[in-house]
C-alpha cells in the first residue's frame, strides 16, 4: 500500500528513514557514493519530498505502527 512521507529522521547509523503516515518507518539509502540522491542528502530535497507516496511493505503486511523519534 502506498503512504505518504511525513517527516524524516536518521537512524543510530546514520542512515536517513521516512516516516509515513501509516507509522511506518522506511529507510531511504542513499549509499554506496555512486547512488548519491539529493532528495535523501539534503534538507531541500528531504522536505520537497513530503507528501510523496512511497509503497510501505509494512502495512502490506499488517505489521503495527513503529516507535520513531520526532521528524527532522
Amino acid at each position: 500500500m502506498q503512504q505518504p512521507i511525513t517527516g524524516y529522521h536518521t537512524d543510530e547509523e546514520g542512515d536517513w528513514v521516512a516516516q509515513l503516515g501509516c507509522g511506518h518507518n522506511q529507510h531511504v539509502r542513499h549509499t554506496p557514493p555512486w547512488m548519491n540522491r539529493p532528495w535523501v542528502t539534503t534538507a531541500a530535497g528531504r522536505a520537497g519530498m513530503i507528501g510523496h507516496l512511497l509503497q510501505c511493505k509494512k502495512c502490506d503486511e499488517g505489521a503495527a505502527a513503529d516507535a520513531r523519534p520526532e521528524a527532522k
